[in-house]
């Protein structure tokens, strides 16, 4: 009978593999930039290179602007990215971004972003300028490590009575390559020990400093225990069980104003009801901007903490007034600045609050501050390849011949029309039972429906009412 027990046992149990939950990155209009594409040795652009396309001169300039900004040598300058509708401002920006890596701040706003009626126009510019502004502090933490040999909790008789028992201490036996250690720890780090289900044998650390602890895994030498466990396998620490660390620790300016606005309520529920019915958006003053300023410099004059500019890209410039202007050549003369990155499609045209006609909208004055870029439209060849590119972005095959049709309507119309046409391709491709896109799908899918050009022609022939 045990036999036949066990036998249908092992028919019924199934192992079956956990499916990741972790979030599959959406595919956006940039998700093919990954840098500049530009030679490491020389900085010269290539053709094609890190997704972006063409624009061999603009990319080497803002090259040149990164390796500043690494320098940090650049700090409080501006560059303007001018040039036509969908000729790759924003695609540089973030070429800019991926070539900075992510320890450097990379805040990216819309020039129309400054309008709300919460908050003044200079307290979102001045908030998403402090968002551009990192902070590096470094703080050195003592720390105990090692495989847990011992773990004895010590109780003594409840002092409020009764017949209950409390935990007077716990003594815990750490042990690494190098030697063991006995500690005595207090109980309230009992509590922690008891969350992370820390037994004989765990690999864990705790902070000295603020008593938290972290169970990072089974100890390996009792990996040949069982045959199938669950358990995550980590070698025995190497070195003292007391070690001194040094973390690093990457901040901006704005999470140190939020940090030090928001006020500290009492725990009763008043408190947290009186903090729910506040308005979310505060504005933060200029007097407690100008004190956490003064202790950044302090930490930066002791050595604990760094400075790392980043950037700030303020897209459609145009849409910014003379009061955001104005604000601007105060604020790009501060000592704590980060480089900033404008960029327009407008010719000359007039500053938005005024009656005075300015090139891209912006005044003169503002201009002579920034080192200026111009993106030229793309060729038939750079529209087809960026095109190709796409399709291999978004898992989409397609026919030589669709994709010279597609680069056809891209130089007649605009580069972002035929990229939008691929997916609608895609399904008529589907719908007629195939995997690949072919012309005909192409030039059915342009008959049903109309670009900006095309639509703007339809337009003029009728008078007011659409016909």
């Amino acid at each position: 009978f045990f036999f036949i027990f066990l036998l249908l046992l092992f028919c019924t149990m199934k192992i079956e593999e956990v499916q990741s939950t972790t979030k599959t990155a959406r595919v956006s209009a940039h998700t093919h930039v990954k840098g500049l594409g530009l030679d490491a040795k020389t900085g010269a652009a290539s053709p094609v290179g890190a997704g972006l396309v063409g624009q061999e001169r603009a990319r080497e300039a803002c090259g040149i602007v990164v390796d500043l900004i690494r320098s940090r040598k650049m700090a409080g300058r501006a560059l303007l990215l001018a040039g036509a509708p969908g000729t790759g401002k924003t695609a540089l920006a973030l070429g800019i971004a991926q070539e900075l890596g992510p320890k450097v701040p990379f805040c990216p706003m819309v020039g129309s972003e400054v309008f709300s009626s919460e908050v003044k126009k200079t307290e979102v510019l001045m908030e998403h300028f402090r968002r551009a502004i990192g902070l590096r502090i470094r703080e050195s933490k003592e720390v105990y490590e090692g495989e847990v040999t011992e773990l004895t909790v010590e109780e003594t008789e409840d002092p409020l009575g009764g017949y209950g028992r409390t935990v007077s201490h716990v003594v815990i036996g750490l042990k690494t390559t190098k030697g063991t250690k006995t500690l005595r720890l207090d109980p309230t780090i009992h509590d922690s020990l008891t969350k992370e289900g820390v037994s004989v044998g765990d690999v864990i650390y705790i902070e000295a400093n603020s008593g938290a602890v972290k169970r990072v895994g089974r100890s390996d030498s009792y990996a040949t225990e069982f045959d199938l466990e669950a358990e995550e396998y980590v070698p025995i620490p190497k070195g003292d069980v007391h070690k001194k660390k040094e973390v690093v620790q990457d901040v901006t300016l704005h999470d140190l104003d939020v940090a030090n606005a928001r006020p500290q309520g009492g725990k009763d529920v008043m408190s947290l009801m009186a903090a729910m019915g506040k308005p979310r958006k505060t504005e933060i003053t200029d007097k407690l901007r100008t004190e956490i300023n003064r202790v950044v410099n302090r930490y930066i004059d002791q050595g604990v903490a760094e400075l790392v500019p980043g950037v700030l890209f303020v897209d459609e410039v145009h849409m910014l007034d003379i009061e955001c202007f104005t604000y601007l050549n105060r604020s790009l003369e501060s000592t704590l600045s980060p480089i900033v990155v404008f960029a327009t499609n407008r010719g000359v045209c007039k500053i938005r609050g005024t009656e005075v006609v300015a090139p891209h909208g912006v005044p003169v004055d503002l201009l002579d501050r920034m080192l200026i870029v111009r993106t030229m439209p793309y060729s038939h060849e750079e529209m087809v390849q960026i095109i190709s590119i796409r399709a291999s972005v978004e898992d989409i095959e397609l026919e030589d011949e669709a994709l010279k049709a597609l680069g056809d309507i891209g130089a007649k119309t605009s580069l972002r029309y035929a990229v939008q046409m691929l997916t609608p391709s895609r399904i008529m491709a589907e719908t007629c039972g195939r995997t690949k896109i072919a012309t005909s799908d192409v030039k059915e899918v342009d008959t049903l429906f109309f670009d900006g050009k095309a639509s703007a022609l339809l337009l003029a022939k009728s008078e007011g009412y659409m016909q």
